[in-house]
This record gives C-alpha cells, sequence and structure tokens, in this order.
C-alpha cells in the first residue's frame, strides 16, 4: 500500500495571516508539521499543497517537499483532491490529509486512522476522535463534536454541543467526542469529493465533513486519547511553544 500525506497550507487567514510561516521554536510552524508526519509508519510520502509561493520557498529551505495548488478551493479535502489528481497522487493508495496548523500532532494517531480504514474496505474515509474531558470545550462552538454510532461510524459532528443530554437532574450521562481534524481518504472517493453537491448542513455548520456524510458516505472514527493541539489564533502560538518547551 502507497500511503501519501499530504499538508494543505493556506497562506491567508482572518485570524492569524500567514498561519503556516508562524515561529514556533525557531522554526515555522508548516515545518514542525511536516517533521512530525514523516515520522508515521504507515505514511510513505509526504508533500505540502499551498497557495503561497512564501510557504513553498520554506517548505523547500528545510528539505520538504511542496506544491502550489489553486487558490480557490473552499477546503483542505479539495486542495488534497487537486494533489491526488495530479501526477504526484496518482499512485497513492490511501492519501492522508494533516491539518497545517497541528505542529503537535502524534505520528501514532495517523498510522491509528490509517490502520482503521484499511480494517473496513466498505469504508472510503476515515478520520479521528478524541473523548472530551475539559466541560467547557462541549459548549464551545469552536470545539467539533462528533456522535458515533456503535460500530465506530460517524452520525454528525456538530459545533453545538451534541448529544444533549435533557433530563439534567436524571441518571442521564453522556460521553461527548472532540472531532481531530485529520482524515484518511482513499483515493477513488477523494477524486470525487469536489464534485459532490454541497448541503445545507455543511454550510450551516461550515464543516467540510459533513458533504461525505450528507452524499451518503460512511466515516470511519478511530478513537484516540491524544488530544492534539492546533493554532487558530496568536494566543494559540505562546500556548504550543510553552508546550514544544516542555517536550
Amino acid at each position: 500500500m502507497t500511503c501519501l500525506a499530504i499538508i494543505p497550507a493556506r497562506y491567508a487567514s482572518t485570524r492569524l495571516p500567514g498561519k503556516p510561516l508562524v515561529s514556533l521554536g525557531g522554526k515555522p510552524m508548516i515545518q514542525h508539521v511536516w517533521e512530525r508526519v514523516v515520522l508515521a509508519k504507515s505514511v510513505s510520502a509526504a508533500i505540502v499543497a499551498t497557495d503561497d509561493e512564501r510557504v513553498l520557498r520554506a517548505v523547500e529551505s528545510f528539505g520538504g517537499r511542496g506544491v502550489m495548488t489553486r487558490a480557490t478551493h473552499r477546503s483542505g479535502t479539495e486542495r488534497c483532491a487537486e494533489v491526488a489528481a495530479s501526477a504526484l497522487g496518482k499512485d497513492a493508495d490511501v492519501l492522508v490529509n494533516v491539518q497545517g496548523d497541528e505542529p503537535l500532532i502524534e505520528p501514532s494517531v495517523i498510522d491509528a486512522a490509517v490502520e482503521t480504514l484499511m480494517e473496513d474496505p466498505q469504508s472510503p474515509v476515515a478520520t479521528l476522535a478524541v473523548p472530551i474531558s475539559v466541560a467547557v470545550e462541549i459548549m464551545d462552538p469552536n470545539v467539533v463534536k462528533a456522535v458515533l454510532d456503535f460500530e465506530g461510524r460517524a452520525l454528525y459532528f456538530s459545533r453545538a454541543p451534541i448529544p444533549w443530554v435533557r433530563d439534567r437532574d436524571g441518571l442521564a450521562r453522556a460521553r461527548h467526542w472532540k472531532h481531530l481534524g485529520l482524515y484518511v481518504y482513499r483515493r477513488e472517493a477523494l477524486l470525487e469529493f469536489p464534485t459532490l453537491p454541497l448541503g445545507d448542513l455543511e454550510r450551516v455548520e461550515q464543516l467540510e465533513q459533513l458533504r461525505w456524510l450528507e452524499n451518503g458516505y460512511t466515516i470511519r472514527v478511530a478513537e484516540t486519547s491524544h488530544d492534539s493541539v492546533s493554532v487558530d489564533v496568536p494566543a494559540d502560538v505562546e500556548r504550543v511553544e510553552r508546550l514544544l518547551r516542555s517536550k
């Protein structure tokens, strides 16, 4: 099996402009992501897919491999699909989408997501979820929640606090899952993604993974105990730098 890891890295960001090149411990963030991705045992090769020459030059300067992609993509999955359709991705059986703002991603969770997809020949997509241990995250719309069925398939993803515990004074208890934005796709399914119609759920929630569910695809979810820390706003930079120093 050939597994290509793609790291989408869009330069423009409303909350943190130039995010892929933000310095963390003396290295651009995209370098931290690259170095951790290539440590995954399941990954045959890795490539950064960007829309900006500055990011491409930074990747090449530390010895990574990058490619320019269109600036019109609405999601990281669409950017990955462009790479999958190119000469760079034509020989890949499986493609992994690792967000470019995850400098602390654990290589082992990439392997876990790939393994989950390989164990289920009927599923075209796999992703990750971690139990929420901090109650405030349940109500946080920036923390995407996942609801799973008995077999570990995604029923829904939402920014809302799902499942909602109606009887707060009763015995009902709910386990809440935080979705981690790492995806593993079979190549054929990824090539289909840009052709799928956008549904109301994706538009309302602004969550690209809902396009799969709205179009009848199955998403397998690997459970992990590793809660990755993404960099979305300037305050996250200091937090991640502290974690890097502690490691």
